[in-house]
């Protein structure tokens, strides 16, 4: 029942709304119902002073001895000021007893079946005691319900000589009380209908972009990564469809990368095995002299080094993503490190006719890091940067201190790297050299396994280059203390 998004708003604003009204109407029916009372009740009490005064004045004006014979006398004149009172509020009636609880009159509008009787000897002794009564009950009979009752003494010189009754229905809940909950009952549909609306939009603003996000999602599960959702508004859902389809197209990169590794690593997996088996099957077949024998081992040896750096790339690879290749801190010279990795290429850095240099802010530099991983990925830069140098072109080593951080970079002028590969070569699978015309031996492994260790020591490795012309790779490291 509560599943869909729809339902569960719809369900919490209903509640919410009928919730609020149904305290206010119960807050605003006590509130009118308690000020009706009060103002019923000061009606009908000065309604009753306003009669016991009126007969009091009348009755001593009169000359009678008698009050009985004042009413006898004044019937018609008493009756009709009482009707002009009782006719000030709906539902009163008033009368008059003497002070045995007799009816002596009543206003004119007050029917022979809504007196029932005489009025009760203890109502009337409070009365004569010197008390105005009110009472909310049928006066012990003498009505058929409840009543709202003030009872007044009329006095001639001292003493008492009757009783004003005036009398009105008490209702729970008054005319005013009816109009004002069916008013706020009114407005609560009317508040139903316009949430039911605007949940209905809002829910569908919301849930459009979520199913369309579930079923690309299940396009993606598929293997299909062209899906995008569109986006409209500026809101939360829209960041989400906008951060949704980002990851789409970081799928679809990866995807093509993955694509392009597999291409590579099969490449450079079946290049040495092909070049490996036909060597071996000539020197078994004969077709190689003995005396060549040593020339294709030799080639046969260079191959196997060459699977062997593919497939510890990979292995590298699969133990950091793993999380198992742990690195160990220690205080070392990356001046030292350095000159040491560019003595190992001297031979290569002759053959191209290089132009070496290589400066140090100090002679010797010490760095805190991991020194097995620092020497494999500045040896991958410097490779690299032989390997792409144009000949007779510069290559360059810079180590300084720069905001309080060992600044290392490596520069070669040569074909340097296209604008649209900068911001990719430290991607998984990427190799930017597709056509493998210069770099023959590598597995495109290498910067990513740099890129890799940079982050696990907290530090930035960056490239800048001009296409066509130079290439600088540079990378920061903590100084040791």
């Amino acid at each position: 029942m509560f599943r869909s998004v729809f339902t569960k708003y719809i369900t919490t604003f209903v509640l919410i709304i009928v919730i609020s009204f149904t305290m206010l109407a119960a807050i605003l029916a006590i509130s009118i119902r308690d000020d009706s009372e009060k103002q019923k009740e000061n009606i009908v009490n000065n309604t009753a002073l306003a009669a016991a005064k009126y007969l009091e004045t009348g009755y001593k004006s009169s000359g009678d001895t008698v009050f009985e014979y004042y009413i006898v006398k004044q019937n018609v004149n008493i009756k009709n000021y009482l009707t002009m009172l009782a006719n000030y509020t709906d539902d009163m009636i008033i009368f008059v007893s003497d002070i045995n609880g007799s009816i002596l009159i009543t206003d004119t509008s007050v029917k022979e079946e809504e007196i029932l009787t005489d009025v009760p000897e203890e109502i009337v002794e409070n009365v004569l005691n010197g008390s105005n009564v009110r009472l909310t009950n049928d006066l012990d009979g003498v009505f058929q319900g409840n009543h709202l009752t003030f009872a007044v003494p009329i006095e001639f010189k001292g003493e008492s000589i009757a009783i004003v009754f005036t009398s009105s229905d008490s209702p729970t809940f008054t005319m005013h009380v009816e109009k004002t909950i069916k008013t706020i009952i009114m407005a609560s549909l009317w508040v139903l209908l316009a949430t039911f609306i605007a949940v209905y939009f809002i829910s569908e603003r919301m849930i459009g972009p979520l199913k369309d996000m579930s079923k690309a999602a299940k396009s993606f599960a598929a293997g299909r990564f062209d899906v995008r959702i569109p986006i409209v508004g500026r809101d939360e859902v829209s960041e989400l469809a906008v951060a949704f389809n980002t990851m789409a197209d970081s799928l679809v990169k990866l995807e093509n990368m993955r694509r392009d590794f597999i291409a590579n690593v099969s490449h450079d997996l079946r290049t040495p095995m092909t070049t490996i088996a036909r060597f071996i099957e000539n020197i078994l077949d004969g077709i190689i002299p003995p005396e060549k024998h040593n020339y294709y081992l030799n080639i046969i040896k260079e191959e196997v080094f060459r699977l062997s750096r593919l497939v510890n790339s990979l292995l590298d690879i699969s133990k950091i993503q793993a999380g198992e290749r742990k690195f160990n801190p220690v205080s070392f010279d990356i001046c030292e490190m350095a000159r040491i990795i560019l003595f190992s290429f001297e031979q290569r850095i002759i053959d191209k006719k290089l132009e070496p240099e290589f400066e140090c802010d100090n002679d010797n530099m010490f760095v805190y890091a991991d020194e097995d991983a620092i020497h494999q990925v500045l040896y991958n830069l410097c490779d690299n940067a032989v390997k792409f140098s144009n000949p007779g072109g510069k290559y360059q080593i810079n180590i300084n201190y720069k905001d309080k951080k060992v600044q290392v970079s490596v520069y070669n002028e040569g074909q340097g790297i296209p604008p649209e590969d900068l911001s990719l070569v430290f991607e998984r699978f990427h190799k930017a050299d597709k056509s493998r015309g210069l770099d023959k031996s590598g597995s495109g492994l290498g910067l990513y396994i740099s890129k890799t260790i940079m982050d696990a020591h907290n530090e930035k490795i960056k490239v800048e280059s001009e296409y066509g012309k130079w290439c600088r790779f540079e990378f920061s490291l903590t100084k040791a203390k």
